[in-house]
């Protein structure tokens, strides 16, 4: 015998959903003037970093040195990243940070990869907002296309497949791929003898 099926109400109303205190008052504000900037700062020519960092810097994100960040990256609240030292952000990158997104010293983001740092609860009829940290290791390649989900923690050196799925954290040294990302192997060490001279 099939279940009944449930009125629309008892599994999501949108009334309540609308309802939802999801930010802080000091957040909209912040919100209103970011929305005002983010488009001009897509005009900044693609080597003028430092100045596209100082802007970001002045709505909170934490940038470390020397960070690439190009001019068509799409970033949502800055005051909830963290970038460390030597980090490339290429073109297309969505930053979907509703929570905070950390980014380790030497990682590298390919052209398009998505970061999701925000979900809502399906267990509740309002849906509310989650907002799951993502942690990224030191020394990452996230290729082409990739969407990173919440709350996921990547280890250290790891490399994340073009396209790939990550829906759950990997330890450091991973190469992982596919849809949802599974573990293919482990990265090998380098042993390509010296550092090539600058």
């Amino acid at each position: 015998m099939s279940q009944p099926v449930p009125d629309r109400e008892q599994v999501f109303s949108a009334r309540l959903h609308r309802a939802n205190a999801n930010y802080e008052p000091e957040e909209y504000r912040k919100r209103v003037l970011w929305m005002a900037v983010r488009p001009l700062l897509r005009l900044v020519p693609r080597f003028f970093y430092r100045f596209r960092n100082g802007v970001l810097r002045l709505f909170g994100a934490r940038i470390g040195k020397e960070v690439r960040i190009y001019p068509d990256v799409d970033i949502f609240f800055p005051w909830n990243l963290e970038i460390g030292d030597e980090v490339t952000i290429g073109p297309g990158v969505i930053l979907y940070s509703l929570g905070k997104i950390v980014i380790g010293d030497g990682t590298m983001i390919s052209y398009k990869a998505h970061f999701c740092a925000g979900t809502h609860d399906y267990s509740k009829r309002n849906l509310p907002l989650l907002k799951p940290e993502i942690r990224l290791g030191q020394g990452l390649w996230v290729c082409t296309e990739a969407f990173v989900g919440p709350g996921v923690r990547i280890g250290d050196f790891s490399i994340i497949g073009a396209r790939s799925v990550v829906l759950k954290s990997f330890p450091d040294f991973s190469i992982v791929g596919g849809n949802p990302a599974r573990r293919i192997k482990d990265r090998p060490r380098p042993d390509d003898g010296e550092d090539p001279q600058p």
